[in-house]
């Protein structure tokens, strides 16, 4: 009955203004009063601030500075083999596994339109068809950085308006379609394992999501698909190596990474398995 009420209730909260609220919240400059959210924050999620470039929470103007906090060089080490695609993130695999034509497997019982996941274009998603797949969730405690699994070309960028559902597991398996519903930032590279698309999935009280070329993308939320389109050659193409940071979510959510049938092979991933950002996630096929 708990668990009826925790996903029902997302179906009549006003998501989007609760998200800009607590994004506001957390942008703001409160002296000691951040301070003191920051380490409840740290003791209710056992936060691991070690690996922090700046363990001390004073350290931290806002909460978004702390909830986007660097790592120490030294906190993660990146796999440089030319064959392995490393973990973009430090979260849980949701699921992974095979693109079924336009189908990708959200949780038993679910699934959801790749199209519609990549912004209702078809001409996008053509290349993934059949391909593989990975969901990753980050929860409140993790490093919420998002970087490149494999050298890329940025080719697009889509803007996707949509809900903010959580992400969290007992929604992903609950909402119908809920990643392809969901607000979000799709963004596409040209790499040597040919297409790549990595979706940043917003989610309630996510309060931005940024990319490292464009700055924030979201907020403000819009109500239409917006596309941008980038060189791929010349000094003013976006070019990232494997590793890199691409982006950033202020306050927690879920990545969905799409490869072209035949690039990759997944390595011993499982359902609830804990990655790491930098530790091999595939290998080129």
């Amino acid at each position: 009955m708990l668990n009826w009420l925790k996903v029902n209730l997302q179906y009549i909260t006003p998501k989007h203004l609760l998200s800009r609220a607590v994004g506001k919240l957390a942008e703001a400059q409160l002296g000691s009063v951040t301070t003191a959210i920051i380490k409840l924050f740290i003791k209710q999620y056992n936060v691991d601030m070690s690996e922090a470039l700046h363990s001390d929470p004073e350290h931290y103007s806002s909460f978004n500075a702390f909830f986007t906090r660097p790592l120490k060089p030294e906190a993660r080490t990146i796999d440089e083999r030319d064959d392995v695609l490393i973990h973009a993130v430090d979260g849980t695999v949701s699921q992974f596994g095979d693109i079924e034509a336009d189908s990708i497997f959200q949780a038993k019982g679910h699934d959801f339109s790749l199209t519609s996941l990549l912004g209702g274009k078809p001409e996008l998603a053509t290349p993934f068809k059949n391909g593989k797949f990975a969901t990753i969730y980050l929860a409140p405690r993790d490093y919420h950085r998002i970087h490149m699994p494999v050298d890329g070309t940025l080719t697009d960028m889509i803007y996707v308006p949509g809900e903010l559902f959580s992400v969290n597991p007992l929604t992903a398996e609950n909402i119908p379609g809920l990643f392809a519903r969901n607000e979000r930032v799709v963004a596409l590279f040209d790499t040597p394992v040919g297409k790549m698309a990595m979706v940043l999935v917003g989610a309630t009280i996510v309060a931005s999501i940024e990319t490292v070329w464009a700055g924030t993308v979201t907020p403000p939320a819009g109500k239409n698909v917006q596309h941008w389109t980038y060189e791929t050659d010349g000094e003013a193409s976006i070019k990232l190596k494997k590793g890199d940071e691409l982006g950033r979510f202020k306050l927690g959510s879920t990545i969905v990474a799409c490869f072209e049938p035949g690039a990759i092979e997944f390595e011993d991933l499982a359902p609830g398995q804990v990655t790491r950002l930098g530790q091999p996630m595939a290998s080129k096929d």
